[in-house]
């Protein structure tokens, strides 16, 4: 089941140049996935170290059968996670959602299949996506869709969605969505439902409160001269890094501008064009 979760690492030339991979250092991969990343940073010189944490289960597994015994796995979200006297020499975080998360139809992440309403990354947690579409107030789920999925016609999605509940599947909620909008939004560059699933999923795995969480934490996780290295996919990610980087007093800033795929990644793999990467260092 496990090989079903098949994640290509985004920018990983990249990530390796500037993780700045040390002889027998120790390194943190705080989203494993399936663990692309994180085989990249142990073959990159010798006797390194590396801890792995992610709150997918599913990832988890899929990571220990790629990487092996070289590697201390923890069942854990970021934002969670206790290193205890562990400091490491570099600091890595892929945000967002995997291609296998968005694959596998059941996780309901995705509209193009249809699915149960989940969208939970630690399948753990209580709320889901339905619960929060079936029995959200209105006001709420339009905040939600304005707020963390950049939708500027979210009041009038969230009215009819509440007219219409309850919602058991991907696709009849994608279709309803749908259904709320001008024709000329309804077949524009995008699927109408692109920006609701974006906010729904980010509401219901509290993505930017943990990337807050983490972004407070990690720094003091570093060595001096260590490097943190974080990819996120959308902008409100993208801000949240931009500007905890350059407000703490712990790190000085590595990437003036974030650093984008490059033209032929791009070509194989089209979820790198979204991709940003900024890196900073732990000062002395």
């Amino acid at each position: 089941m496990n090989s079903e979760f098949i994640h290509i690492p985004v920018l990983s030339r990249e990530v390796i140049a500037g993780l700045a991979i040390r002889d027998r250092g120790e390194y943190l991969d705080a989203t494993v996935g399936g663990g692309g990343h994180s085989a990249l940073i142990l073959s990159a010189t010798a006797d390194v170290k590396l801890t792995a944490i992610d709150q997918d289960a599913f990832a988890l597994d899929a990571a220990r059968e790629k990487l092996g015994d070289r590697v201390t796995f923890h069942h854990t979200n970021f934002a969670d996670f206790d290193p205890g006297e562990t400091k490491f020499d570099g600091i890595l975080a892929d945000l967002g959602v995997s291609s296998a998360q968005f694959d596998i139809a059941d996780r309901g992440f995705s509209f193009r299949h249809e699915a149960a309403l989940d969208m939970r990354m630690n399948q753990q947690q209580e709320l889901t996506a339905a619960e929060m579409i079936n029995h959200w107030e209105e006001s709420k789920l339009a905040d939600i869709f304005y707020t963390y999925g950049e939708e500027r016609l979210s009041r009038r999605i969230a009215r009819r969605i509440v007219e219409k509940r309850p919602f058991k599947t991907t696709t009849e909620l994608a279709d309803a969505i749908a259904g709320s909008v001008p024709k000329q939004y309804r077949y524009g560059r995008i699927h109408p439902a692109t920006r609701v699933f974006q906010g729904l999923r980010i509401a219901v795995n509290r993505e930017l409160e943990v990337l807050e969480t983490l972004m407070q934490k990690a720094p003091t996780w570093l060595k001096p001269g260590g490097r943190l290295a974080i990819i996120s996919f959308h902008s409100l990610e993208d801000r949240i890094v931009k500007h905890r980087m350059k407000e703490s007093e712990l790190l000085t800033v590595i990437t003036k501008k974030p650093i984008v795929a490059q033209e032929d990644e791009i070509q194989e793999n089209v979820r790198a064009r979204s991709a940003k990467l900024r890196i900073a260092e732990r000062k002395a």
